[in-house]
């Protein structure tokens, strides 16, 4: 099957990314070489794995510098070096690098994730060359590719937030572990429908939900949802802008006016 009738079903946008992602497919089997992306977001991945899945495409795997990573990397690797991917990712450091921003005393605590992203937007830098970038009081660790590092040791210091900054790189294996923080809460809904759900966890009326919805503001499982009747199920991880991420965990049962419990943990 050809490009065009590989992608005729996906929208502009995707069709992008994904025939970028054919062309590295084809670069690796022709010259037998490891090939990779930029970084994906969640919902990249998610269609990007689809896709592989639907061209029967193994050799690859998705990295993001840690375990626990949001955003990653695609690795496309010939099939000589399959044997060695089941075990570790050979040089990935010279794919993807870590910068770490280490603040002055007095300024400890201060930043959060939006203060280092958009000072790295006012760099210029595209969201696509730039990984997790992970916070605690005393500053950030930035996964970066590895083409804008000498860019940024460079010019993050120019910035007045991190003027008086430490800023240097760090290897991998010494990234600061993520604290992932999530909370257990309970929803009662009168139906699995993507609008009575959005409207408990977003705490707005019925009709303000299906508006946020139709603004294009929900994603479920990463992909824009309109459909305000859409049924929920379990698993599912729905988005809302401005709200929160939230994955349905465990159908309780039903209240005595016979609306349904639902257990959800909301990512903080």
């Amino acid at each position: 099957m050809n490009k065009q009738d590989l992608l005729k079903k996906y929208n502009e946008e995707d069709k992008l990314l994904l025939s970028k992602i054919l062309d590295k497919i084809n670069f690796t089997k022709e010259k037998n070489k490891i090939s990779n992306t930029d970084f994906l977001n969640l919902y990249e991945q998610k269609i990007t794995e689809e896709f592989l899945k639907k061209i029967k495409e193994e050799n690859y795997i998705l990295y993001g510098g840690f375990n626990e990573s949001e955003r990653k990397i695609l690795i496309l690797y010939p099939e000589k070096l399959s044997t060695i991917f089941e075990n570790r990712i050979p040089n990935i450091e010279e794919i993807i690098k870590t910068i770490r921003i280490e603040l002055p005393n007095q300024m400890q605590g201060k930043y959060v994730h939006k203060n280092y992203l958009s000072g790295l937007m006012k760099l210029g830098i595209k969201r696509e060359k730039l990984g997790d970038i992970i916070v605690d009081s005393s500053g950030a660790d930035i996964i970066v590719m590895e083409n804008i590092l000498k860019f940024l040791l460079q010019e993050l210091n120019t910035l007045k937030r991190f003027s008086k900054s430490k800023i240097y790189e760090v290897s991998l294996e010494k990234i600061k572990q993520p604290k992932i923080e999530k909370d257990q809460i309970q929803i009662i809904v009168t139906s699995l429908r993507l609008d009575s759900i959005v409207s408990e966890l977003a705490k707005v009326s019925r009709t303000k939900s299906v508006e946020i919805i139709l603004s294009e503001r929900v994603f479920v499982n990463y992909t824009n949802e309109t459909k305000t009747s859409k049924e929920i199920k379990l698993g599912d991880i729905i988005t809302i802008r401005g709200k929160g991420r939230f994955t349905i965990k465990e159908f309780i049962g039903n209240s005595k006016k016979n609306k349904q419990i639902i257990l959800v943990e909301k990512f903080n």
